[in-house]
């Protein structure tokens, strides 16, 4: 039986949102847009499934739009929102964004845009000052994520958004890690605009959504679409929306008792991990980070074996963000928080969740603890 430890790439779908999926398959599975009751009975699951999102985060219904996935949720909301304002704009973003973050802003350079990369501290935080002396007159946005998906930490986004607030400048947030983890206020934490992806918090894969303060004005990234008030096109997968929110409702529920039951189990990782006598350093920042991700590096071992000997025993770890795996670079996060080449290829990544219990991790330090023993014997650690 696999230890499964990769819950921040993907997680199993939960018993009641595979019911849901079945259930609204098979009574509602018509299209949205169609006049019938069979499509009007979609269309008013698709509203409450709407509303119900909206009380998560605490925006409103109209501002929730639903998509494929995080990085799908990420591309709409950048370009619907940054449409208005055209080439020549100056974008504000991070080192350590997601890679359909990253990848869009580069294109986007390309086009005529201007975009700062924010640096980020040993622990992958920002500079809130740094942040303020970046925002010039031409600066139209700001995508700054909720939570690193490699190392856990955790921006003081509220901070971040009383800053953006201040200039005018329209703040978007990846909270694909946080969202179901951590508590989410866009009003509070003067948040404009976020993503999220369900397959994060035990929902089917395929299914996201964005939220879009309906203040702020955007632009259809595809003209002529009807779907989704203009934000996408394509059919609404009503049923996959039903079962992510049944999901995400699940979790928001009992969101403060599993993160404290995650801290602990995280606590006794890392007290395994420092108590081996190698030379294994925990990332990310000591207090701000998420409770479920341990991303580590061992000196001497690169993060590729480390991952093969887990997975040899059973324990199913990462080593970096599932979008990037297969490209054999060093994880960007690693390099922007000031690692070496060579020590950023030494990282790896476990993540738990709601399966997790204390005997995998006791399993899994055993694991790592005779792989240190056998790797280094008869070398010097000095």
């Amino acid at each position: 039986m696999m230890i499964y430890m990769d819950y921040a790439a993907t997680t199993p779908m939960s018993e009641e949102a595979l019911q849901t999926f079945i259930q609204a398959s098979q009574q509602y599975f018509g299209n949205e847009q169609s006049l019938h009751d069979t499509g009007t009975s979609a269309a008013a699951l698709l509203q409450a499934c709407r509303k119900d999102f909206a009380s998560m985060i605490g925006g409103k219904e109209q501002g929730v739009y639903f998509t494929s996935g995080g990085s799908e949720s990420n591309y709409l909301a950048l370009q619907s929102l940054l449409a208005v304002h055209g080439p020549g704009s100056h974008i504000i973003t991070t080192e350590i964004e997601h890679a359909s973050i990253r990848n869009y802003f580069r294109e986007l350079e390309k086009q005529g845009y201007h975009v700062t990369y924010l640096p980020v501290d040993q622990y992958g935080m920002i500079d809130p000052q740094i942040l303020e002396n970046s925002i010039t007159e031409q600066t139209v946005l700001a995508s700054i994520q909720h939570a690193n998906s490699e190392i856990g930490t955790i921006q003081n986004i509220e901070k971040i958004g009383l800053i953006l607030k201040k200039y005018n400048v329209v703040f978007h947030t990846d909270c694909v890690q946080t969202f179901g983890k951590i508590p989410i206020d866009v009003q509070s934490m003067h948040i404009d605009s976020l993503s999220v992806s369900a397959h994060k918090l035990y929902g089917p894969k395929g299914v996201g959504a964005c939220y879009i303060n309906p203040q702020i004005r955007w632009q259809p990234a595809f003209e002529g679409t009807s779907h989704e008030s203009g934000f996408r096109p394509g059919t609404v997968n009503v049923p996959g929306i039903a079962s992510f929110i049944t999901a995400a409702r699940h979790m928001t529920e009992k969101m403060e008792e599993e993160a404290a039951r995650l801290k602990q189990l995280r606590r006794l990782f890392v007290d395994g991990l420092h108590s081996m006598g190698y030379s294994i350093s925990v990332e990310g920042h000591p207090t701000s980070c998420l409770p479920n991700i341990v991303g580590i590096t061992i000196k001497g071992i690169e993060g590729q074996y480390t991952m093969l000997e887990c997975n040899r025993h059973g324990i199913a770890v990462s080593v970096g963000s599932a979008c990037q795996i297969g490209k054999q670079e060093p994880s960007k996060t690693m390099l922007a928080i000031g690692k070496e080449v060579e020590e950023a290829k030494q990282y790896v990544r476990f993540s738990f969740g709601v399966h997790t219990t204390e005997e995998h991790i006791y399993k899994t330090l055993e694991v790592l603890r005779t792989m240190l023993q056998q790797f280094f014997k008869g070398v010097s650690l000095t």
